[in-house]
């Protein structure tokens, strides 16, 4: 990892802690997008037409890492979007139980659009909580991040896959913006039904890409209002055959966006995810404990049987600002600091940070 790091020039700055907010862009990443916009530069029409002539290959890919079909991958420019399009064909007579407090992205769309709603707490009992308010049986629907934006706070997948057995009828859909990236995932195997995800994050695929996975089991729940050219992908004649994945691609799908995703999933492969996943796994416990010894986190954050690299501190903007003239880079959120670790961020890192704020809390 250290080797990788080299790749990533914004490191030799600062340390970077804001994963969660932006992932870096990479040197291999940039040459490659150079090249890219050299082609288009050179051949106009004829490159872009290549370029949309290639995302069924860029579905195949997206597919094959995290096991699922091509043709049940819709790739949009971001989460939001993607569930916004998805909401306008969801009966509005579902009962949506949703996490208070997730993600904007995820509860609004449903919140404007007048769902029935319940909610649970993202606390230390948040799977028995959900599991409880799902055996009422007035549950239609559970949306939720897997990873929580504030605090980092990890749904348990295995959960999930046991709720989804014992509830077949609950449609399960799901963030994975601050998930996608962290590990191996297998879409097909899992207890979620879509999942949808920005790819700016954690798969290091810079802005305005992502992508939505969908079993064939929940689409005839569906009628999708969502429609344009790109949907046809530009066959007039296909006006009455369109896909269920191709009502969430109404436009073009840019080839600069897309080949990007493309290149990092390629780079996330060439690294290994299970070599990302245990170097996060070192930094997540490394971060544990420094941050619980200066007694910092949330109670129940230590309470969970796992957790991901994001942690909300407690602190302020004096503290905020103290740790941006260290050159530490995090971000305030939901009333303490946010940091968050991939795998080019080091323990060294995190033992630096924990000395910078026991030198902090000792001055108060």
């Amino acid at each position: 990892m250290q080797n990788l790091r080299k790749k990533f020039p914004v490191l030799k700055q600062c340390i970077y802690a804001n994963t969660a907010s932006a992932g870096l862009l990479s040197e291999d990443l940039m040459e490659w997008r150079q090249g890219h916009d050299l082609d288009f530069l050179i051949g106009g029409s004829k490159m872009k037409n290549k370029g949309f002539a290639h995302m069924p290959e860029i579905k195949k890919v997206v597919g094959k890492f995290f096991h699922c079909s091509p043709e049940n991958v819709a790739l949009v420019p971001n989460f939001s979007l993607g569930l916004n399009l998805l909401l306008e064909g969801l009966p509005k007579d579902k009962t949506v139980l949703l996490l208070q407090s997730d993600y904007p992205s995820v509860n609004w769309p449903f919140e404007t659009r007048n769902f029935k709603r319940v909610y649970v707490d993202i606390d230390a009992g948040m799977e028995d909580n959900i599991r409880e308010k799902v055996k009422s049986g007035k549950i239609d629907v559970l949306a939720l991040s897997l990873v929580q934006w504030v605090n980092g706070v990890r749904i348990d997948l295995d959960f999930l896959k046991e709720l989804k057995k014992d509830f077949p009828n609950l449609m399960i859909i799901a963030d994975g913006t601050q998930y996608c990236g962290v590990e191996e995932f297998d879409f097909e195997a899992s207890g979620i039904d879509i999942l949808g995800t920005s790819a700016y994050k954690w798969l290091l695929a810079g802005y305005g890409n992502g992508f939505f996975l969908v079993k064939d089991e929940v689409k005839d729940q569906f009628d999708l209002k969502g429609i344009g050219n790109g949907s046809v992908n530009n066959d007039l004649s296909q006006r009455n055959n369109i896909s269920f994945c191709k009502f969430l691609e109404p436009g073009h799908l840019d080839s600069l966006n897309f080949g990007s995703l493309e290149f990092a999933l390629h780079f996330l492969e060439d690294i290994g995810l299970e070599n990302v996943q245990a170097q996060l796994q070192k930094l997540s416990t490394k971060a544990m404990q420094t941050f619980s010894e200066l007694d910092l986190l949330e109670p129940h954050i230590a309470q969970r049987k796992q957790h991901s690299t994001i942690f909300n501190i407690k602190g302020d903007e004096k503290l905020f600002n103290r740790l941006t003239e260290e050159n530490i880079v995090a971000s305030p959120r939901g009333g303490g600091i946010r940091l968050s670790f991939h795998f080019y961020n080091t323990e060294e890192e995190i033992d630096v940070i924990g000395t910078l704020l026991k030198r902090w809390m000792s001055k108060r």
